[in-house]
């Protein structure tokens, strides 16, 4: 089972553009990335710039239309993710309490839902999905 391990960082949505974490935090991390890395079960993470940077398209009537960051109304937002295969939602539960993270932030897990979970006629019409992303 895969589960995205999403993080939702404190004040995030009001960080200016060239916002870092420290050094030290940015250590924490990575000796727990190496952590998930030994256990085999990483597949891959990513951090992402502040919302500053960021576009939103919303969609009205077919019309695309967008919006610059940052978001007024944004309240949370992702600062990075973790992609894990795991055996269950409890095992990537507990990879997610072993973050280095600091109060009051968040790590949402998700299952990534996969194609066999669909009905046959649904995984018809998506044939061909699982080599988008393949070189």
């Amino acid at each position: 089972m895969r589960f995205m391990m999403i993080v939702i960082p404190k004040g995030y949505q009001n960080a200016a553009s060239d916002a870092v974490p420290s050094a030290e935090a940015v250590a924490k991390m990575m000796e727990y990335n190496r952590s998930l890395q030994r256990a085999g079960v990483l597949l891959a993470l990513d951090g992402l710039l502040p919302p500053s940077t960021g576009a939103r398209i919303s969609y009205t009537d077919g019309k695309a239309t967008v919006t610059d960051g940052p978001f007024a109304e944004a309240k949370e937002v992702v600062g990075g993710y973790w992609i894990i295969q795991v055996r269950s939602r409890e095992e990537a539960i507990e990879w997610a309490k072993r973050a280095p993270m600091s109060d009051n932030e968040i790590i949402e897990v998700r299952q990534i839902q996969e194609i066999n979970d669909f009905p046959e006629d649904v995984r018809k019409a998506a044939e061909g999905f699982e080599n988008l992303t393949k070189a």
